[in-house]
């Protein structure tokens, strides 16, 4: 018999990791090796090795952000497969996942096979995405010219949080003219004219989550 797929599980809410644990115990090839209610706390987990993929939610409250975990433990040697198991779908969430280094990426309401699915494909280096994901990428594929870039999509999320130009400018490094700049072209793709109005189309279309 083959070794198990050894199983991180990093999320905040004991209920969230109870109920994965109960449903990945059940499969006779996984085994939840340990558990993580910080992004900090899965970082330094997976540093020590041990473990075949890590579940990562994106949201963690305060602290380091899902995503930056990701890239974290992504960026180490011989480092374990990471699949975000998440509640926001947009696609500023998925493409900063993606970008971090997910090996995959599904919605917390999926049912029960299909994450152990998901947790078998990334576990043998394939791409796990759930099919509402995967149809979000593709679609961004067929259209890459109506497509917000990752960046329009980045200022585009903290125009939603209130932030002025000036904040944006120092929160993404960025000069505020570059930061016109990129509202400009989201204008554009969008085919609104003010933040306001831009801000309703991507939550509508769930490109920015708010």
């Amino acid at each position: 018999m083959s070794d198990p797929i050894r199983l991180l599980l990093a999320d905040d809410h004991p209920v969230v990791r109870a109920g994965l644990r109960a449903v990945l115990d059940a499969e006779p090839d996984f085994e939840v090796v340990a558990e993580a209610a910080t992004a900090e706390r899965a970082v330094a987990l997976a540093a020590t090795g041990g473990f075949d993929v890590v579940l990562m939610d994106l949201q963690f409250g305060a602290g380091m952000h899902g995503a930056e975990a990701t890239a974290a433990i992504t960026a180490a040697p011989d480092a374990p497969r990471v699949l975000v198991l998440t509640t926001y779908e947009s696609d500023a969430d998925i493409l900063t996942a993606v970008e971090a280094g997910a090996g995959g990426y599904l919605l917390k309401d999926a049912p029960p096979e299909e994450l152990a699915a998901a947790v078998r494909t990334a576990a043998a280096g394939r791409s796990a995405l759930a099919p509402a994901v995967a149809h979000r990428l593709m679609d961004r594929m067929r259209t890459p010219a109506q497509a917000l870039t990752k960046r329009e999509l980045e200022v585009l999320q903290l125009v939603g949080e209130g932030l002025s130009n000036q904040q944006i400018s120092k929160r993404l490094f960025l000069s505020q003219a570059t930061v016109k700049s990129h509202l400009v072209h989201i204008y554009a793709k969008l085919g609104v004219d003010s933040r306001t109005s831009a801000v309703a189309a991507a939550t509508a279309r769930r490109l920015i989550r708010r």
